[in-house]
């Protein structure tokens, strides 16, 4: 008997109480449990503050409780205004009569951090999405941005010699080092893919030990082979800059490119549409929510999962591309942990590319303010970072218990499990596609 049954008395389990509320929520009271997770997240963060800055020491309280007079080292208030309102660059006056700030600009360097972070995770966001809406837990979304960052940067490097440098060929090696990195990372995700089709590997564990693998083997090669001459750091040469993502309107120390991010926002809508009105889509998408029923249907099941985890590869290593070619300019050794957080951005938007761009906005502000904090105040990073946490735990639960509960068959229709957790009712899927697809 699994837990969604019910036992003996004919009551619903435990699990399945916990569960039932989060599977058949409409978008709009999902976005409304959304809204209250954030602000009951923030009063968790506003006692932990307090807490803190009583336990600190400090020679003068930076806030003083009114009626106890109570004195604290760390202002709860201060932090959260720097946090949400430092990420865009202070565009509210604080203080002052006015509401806004008059001589704020969005193109400042605060905001253009947090539109870096936004669009990378643009990527990593969908590269988990696309697999989860299958039903595959690709874990290994940071190993295949590695390999995709690496091709990237050594296949600009062997080009451009080749070319004359100039606006022309910048474009060109643009377009032709991003393509490396989705081959590279496509590559790296068809392996798992491989297994889990062809020899029922678990996708969990080998997309986990793949990442170990990729940021090994890339950091030898690069060690012993591809380093740049006198480096103090493992690191390959820097790619030229005609060929990096242009700075537009954001001053350059930002590492943003507008141009990058309306490339995201296209990769956002073309993913969309490839899922929802393609034939392709719906194999990956009935494979997500009932496996056994799209292969009785004539989905070709082994091969559905190949193409959604390459693809899936593909976007990370797009991501790693985005990363060389925008932000650092070469590969290196440290690089971010955009793979893991695309796991939260993917579960912030429901596993629904049109949810990723607000998802990986709202943790690109909480890294942008993040910054902000340790500029600005004197509450240690630590306790930053647990602040950031406590956000994305409270909004990332309620659609993590969702996800969980229809890939448990708790609720929904029927009882059909998800486990790509589509996001919202989906009638192709429960009345067998429009059209040709209904043929599959």
């Amino acid at each position: 008997m699994s837990d969604s049954d019910p036992d003996a008395d004919g009551d619903p389990s435990v699990f399945a109480r916990v569960v039932a509320p989060f599977v058949d929520r409409s978008v709009a009271e999902r976005l409304v449990i959304s809204v209250a997770a954030i602000f009951l997240s923030i009063l968790v963060g506003f006692a932990l503050v307090l807490v803190s800055g009583r336990i600190a020491e400090c020679s003068t309280a930076a806030w003083t409780m009114p009626i106890t007079g109570l004195g604290f080292c760390y202002n709860p208030f201060e932090v959260y205004v720097v946090l949400f309102n430092g990420a865009l660059g202070y565009p509210f006056a604080v203080g002052d009569p006015g509401l806004f700030n008059p001589g704020w600009t969005p193109f400042n360097l605060s905001f253009g951090l947090t539109l870096s972070e936004t669009t990378l995770l643009i990527f990593t966001g969908l590269s988990v999405a696309v697999a989860f809406r299958a039903g595959l837990f690709n874990i290994g979304t940071q190993g295949q941005l590695v390999v995709g960052a690496l091709a990237t940067a050594l296949t600009v490097l062997a080009l451009a010699p080749l070319l004359p440098a100039g606006p022309v060929a910048g474009l060109v090696l643009i377009v032709v080092g991003t393509a490396a990195g989705a081959v590279g990372g496509g590559v790296w995700g068809a392996i798992p893919g491989a297994l889990k089709a062809y020899a029922d590997a678990n996708e969990v564990i080998t997309t986990i030990m793949l990442n170990f693998v990729a940021a090994n083997v890339a950091y030898v090669l690069v060690l012993e082979v591809f380093r740049a001459e006198g480096s103090s750091v493992v690191a390959t040469r820097y790619v030229p800059e005609y060929a990096q993502f242009p700075s537009v309107l954001f001053p350059p120390s930002t590492d943003f490119a507008l141009i990058a991010l309306l490339v995201g926002v296209a990769f956002i809508g073309a993913l969309y549409y490839f899922v929802e009105h393609t034939s392709l889509g719906y194999d990956l998408r009935t494979s997500g929510v009932q496996a056994a029923a799209a292969e009785y249907g004539g989905v070709n099941a082994k091969l559905t999962t190949v193409r959604a985890m390459t693809l899936s590869g593909a976007l990370g290593g797009i991501g790693g591309s985005v990363w060389v070619l925008m932000s650092e300019g070469r590969w290196m050794a440290s690089v971010p942990d955009l793979g893991f957080d695309g796991i939260t951005v993917s579960i912030l938007a429901g596993n629904n590319p049109l949810g990723v761009l607000p998802a990986a906005f709202l943790f690109g502000i909480l890294k942008g303010g993040a910054l902000e904090i340790g500029f600005r105040t004197d509450v240690p990073t630590e306790l930053v970072a647990v602040l950031r946490g406590l956000i994305i735990l409270f909004v990332a639960m309620p659609e993590f218990f969702r996800m969980i509960g229809r890939y448990a068959g708790v609720g929904g229709a029927g009882g059909a499990s998800d486990a790509g957790g589509s996001g919202s009712a989906d009638p192709d899927e429960s009345a067998g596609g429009d059209g040709g697809e209904a043929d599959a």
